[in-house]
């Protein structure tokens, strides 16, 4: 699966590999993909690994592909690709994690992102969470890619008026509110 994303990301998987991917996927359109985004440091890659987390502890441990994506500066280039460090539950045969940079897309989301999830979706796993990195106001572009999408935020947004702003309230299907232990939240 490594080599095959790795491909995807730099456009150089071929046409007949491509569409085999694609027809794979399809046989296992039932597999659910949960989108996870949300304000940079809100917690997406901790929510994501109690989700990780509570999934192997009450079930017949699934095997669940994470994509999580990280911005790439626009300055250096580089991405940190740090989601590993908030993950403590991935340390299981059936759980595999990807990062992935943004590269030079001008979104949250790689054009790579679909066929990344078809890919994991035709390897065999039993549920797909793509991790975004964290965003501003006005992006909800991971709605259209998955089938469950969780906005992550923390309770200092702002004045109530800032809430009006944020696009991904109007798309996300789960609305999680983090560090609720924070004085004043």
């Amino acid at each position: 699966l490594a080599r095959v994303i790795s491909g995807l990301e730099l456009g150089k998987l071929p046409n007949r590999l491509l569409n085999a991917l694609r027809a794979s996927a399809e046989t296992r359109a039932n597999v659910p993909v949960i989108g996870i985004t949300g304000t940079g440091g809100a917690g997406k890659s901790s929510l994501t690994d109690e989700v990780i987390r509570r999934l192997r502890l009450y079930s017949s441990e699934p095997k669940i592909a994470v994509i999580a994506v990280d911005p790439t500066r626009r300055k250096t280039k580089g991405a940190l690709l740090g989601d590993r460090i908030r993950m403590n539950a991935i340390n299981s045969k059936n759980i595999y994690m990807r990062s992935l940079a943004t590269r030079a897309s001008q979104s949250e989301v790689p054009p790579a992102t679909p066929d990344i999830i078809a890919a994991s979706k035709a390897a065999g796993f039993d549920l797909v969470i793509v991790e975004t990195p964290g965003i501003g106001q006005g992006n909800a572009a991971i709605v259209e890619h998955v089938d469950v999408s969780v906005y992550v935020m923390t309770p200092e947004f702002g004045a109530q008026s800032q809430l009006e702003k944020i696009d991904m309230l109007d798309f996300a299907d789960i609305i999680a509110i983090n560090k609720l232990d924070r004085k004043g939240a």
